[in-house]
């Protein structure tokens, strides 16, 4: 065993092990390492234990995400469900004998960024990356990622990022169906979307229109137009027309607001809210009322995963709070990757990423994950309309 005093001299040479050093100062005694000043370990007994692996070979793995903006919500839970998967795999020893370190990768939800993050990823030494999380995004600097030859497990649904890297989260054309089927239940003769136009929730509102348009329905779709205070205008203009039914393809953020502004018109029409507003944030800025107006398509929150036990109960022990719906599948993501390159003794691009697409039956806290190997795609997911309940967390309809 190390000496503290050995280990402290060590570390302080590497300013990134220390407990002060935090990329985005969201969490100035978080260690890349999976111990803290606070909590179970203090950083004196933690670099006591945990000293002799500080000075072995890391494994850096980016954590690409908006981990600050308006979408940071989503954002730190899929950067703390990534932490937790590799504080566990760190206390059990690491991946091939060394330590997986986290880089935090911030684009902001903003695509601007999205091909300085991934070099910045790239030049710091990551060898794989969890995210991005935003199609936007991901359409841009995926392809970048694979060329730099670093690992993309993408959280991305736009059917666009096919075949760059994989990914276990639903993608636009799994996710469709269940909407179109929910929305046609009513069986409305005229729809009225209300679409973001990112990447991602202008491919949903594209499916979604075609498929309603192929059955008879009218579809009339309005723009949101991201990061305003007020949506009230739109929100007139669609139900002007008279809708059976209204579709809200956006982000929570601006969803939030739309949801209040449903609620406050009182008119009892359906309402369904796309994946991307499937975050607490969106109950915590709408409103319980609000968010009951209308259903939601997505993935629910991880306690009603009866796969997810041992998540939701580490993840609360870890944080002390309840976790999100996106740090599960970054989680997942972790550690299906840490599994194949400790099983082929690699971290090389092409190994890690060819076993990752032969991924068949691996059974993680997000359900039962197979791989397409040729578009990278989780072959069945937890998709399913749900509902806000009185305690404001998503449940299965």
């Amino acid at each position: 065993m190390f000496s503290i005093e050995v280990v402290a001299l060590y570390v302080s040479r590497h300013p990134e092990l220390t407990p002060g050093y935090s990329e985005h100062h969201s969490d100035p005694f978080e260690s890349p390492y999976g111990f803290e000043a606070s909590g179970s370990w203090n950083w004196r007994s933690a670099l006591d234990t945990f000293g002799p692996a500080l000075l072995r070979e890391r494994i850096k793995v980016a954590v690409e995400a908006p981990l600050t903006g308006s979408q940071a919500n989503n954002g730190q839970d899929i950067w703390r469900g990534t932490r937790l998967a590799a504080e566990q795999i760190n206390l059990a020893g690491g991946v091939d004998g060394k330590l997986i370190q986290l880089l935090a990768a911030d684009d902001q939800a903003n695509p601007a960024l999205a091909l300085p993050v991934a070099k910045r990823a790239a030049a710091r030494g990551a060898v794989a990356v969890v995210g991005p999380y935003n199609s936007g995004v991901g359409v841009l600097n995926l392809p970048l990622y694979e060329k730099l030859r670093v690992v993309p497990l993408h959280l991305t649904s736009s059917n666009e990022t096919d075949g760059e890297g994989v990914t276990i989260q639903p993608k636009n054309n799994q996710i469709s169906p269940p909407e179109v089927a929910y929305i046609e239940s009513f069986q409305p003769s005229r729809v009225a979307m209300l679409v973001d136009p990112s990447d991602y929730t202008t491919g949903m509102a594209d499916r979604n229109q075609q498929s309603l348009e192929a059955d008879g329905v009218e579809v009339l779709r309005f723009e949101v137009r991201e990061g305003l205070s007020d949506y009230s205008d739109v929100v007139s203009q669609a139900l002007a027309t008279q809708p059976d039914v209204v579709y809200v393809s956006t982000y929570y953020p601006e969803g939030a607001s739309i949801a209040k502004d449903l609620e406050a018109l009182q008119t009892g029409l359906p309402v369904l809210f796309g994946l991307a507003n499937v975050d607490a944030a969106f109950v915590e800025q709408a409103g319980l009322a609000a968010s009951q107006i209308g259903a939601f398509c997505g993935v629910p929150d991880p306690s009603q995963l009866p796969t997810a036990t041992d998540y939701v109960e580490d993840y609360i022990t870890r944080y002390s709070e309840q976790p999100g719906v996106w740090g599960t599948f970054g989680y997942d993501s972790l550690k299906l990757w840490a599994q194949d390159v400790d099983r082929f003794k690699t971290v090389a691009y092409g190994p890690v990423l060819q076993a990752l697409r032969e991924t068949r039956d691996y059974l993680g806290q997000t359900g039962t994950i197979s791989i397409d190997p040729i578009t990278g795609n989780r072959l069945e997911l937890p998709i399913y309309i749900l509902d806000v309940n009185d305690e404001g967390v998503f449940v299965i309809e």
